[in-house]
């Protein structure tokens, strides 16, 4: 592709990536062609990004070059993809300790690469690229079984661990630092239009098989119990858990 590599900046999470691929080669020799094909290819983070999902979301109509010039556009032309790339990958290092190289998240952490799919989305409904969007949203939905709504606003450093069953609704809006498991459902009651989804604010984490149903706020700092059900606001650094959930006393 012509367009693909065309970046060269310093990028410390990409050196460190590099070093820990050619140690995997070492090691495990047979997967030199995979490593190859998906990061040595490439001179910069977006580039490799962009072939990993190309080459998971490619279909006969949009070939594996197509999907990843779309998804790579998007990275490229997007003022802040750049930093939201690395502090992802920044964040699945930090919380998740299965995770134990910089690679993982890019070739192997579904949560992480459906998160990257949607954030080439957001950026192609905000251009008005709606078709194109919900493509995107489309054929992630399909191989990660994880469903974010491509209007929805994710802010960065955002944790996705295992992520199977995830849905995240049109007006719903997640902010930075949040840690969500799987089986979450950020949705609607179904009783309205408009805006009807969850605001979720900053460093939330948000355990398995959690719904949180309808326009509410939850408060920055909040920890949600696993398989709670949230119809109310919760306000800043509290717990909450149950069905319905109520605030634990501290």
């Amino acid at each position: 592709m012509s367009s693909v590599n065309k970046i060269n900046r310093e990028c410390p999470v990409w050196e460190k990536l590099l070093i820990e691929v050619n140690d995997a080669i070492e090691h495990e020799p047979d997967l030199k062609e995979f490593f190859t094909k998906a990061i040595l290819d490439f001179s910069n983070i977006e580039s490799s990004i962009s072939y990993v999902l190309a080459s998971q979301l490619q279909q006969n109509d949009f070939s594996l070059e197509k999907t990843q010039s779309i998804i790579y556009d998007a990275f490229i032309s997007e003022e802040h993809a750049y930093k939201k790339i690395i502090t992802d990958i920044n964040t699945v290092i930090d919380r998740d300790p299965a995770c134990i190289t910089y690679y993982q998240p890019i070739l192997f952490f579904k949560g992480f690469q459906s998160l990257q799919v949607y954030r080439a989305a957001n950026y192609y409904w905000k251009k008005g690229n709606k078709a194109t969007a919900f493509y995107l949203q489309s054929r992630a939905s399909q191989v990660f079984d994880i469903d974010i709504h491509p209007a929805a606003i994710i802010g960065k450093g955002v944790l996705m661990d295992h992520a199977t069953g995830l849905v995240i609704g049109e007006t719903a809006t997640v902010g930075d630092g949040c840690s969500i498991f799987h089986d979450v459902t950020l949705g609607a009651t179904g009783s309205q239009s408009g805006d009807r989804h969850p605001k979720v604010g900053k460093n939330v984490t948000i355990s398995a098989n959690v719904s949180i149903l309808g326009n509410i706020r939850i408060g920055d700092n909040v920890k949600i119990g696993a398989s709670s059900l949230v119809l109310e606001d919760l306000p800043a650094n509290c717990t909450a858990v149950g069905v319905p959930a109520k605030i634990k006393k501290q």
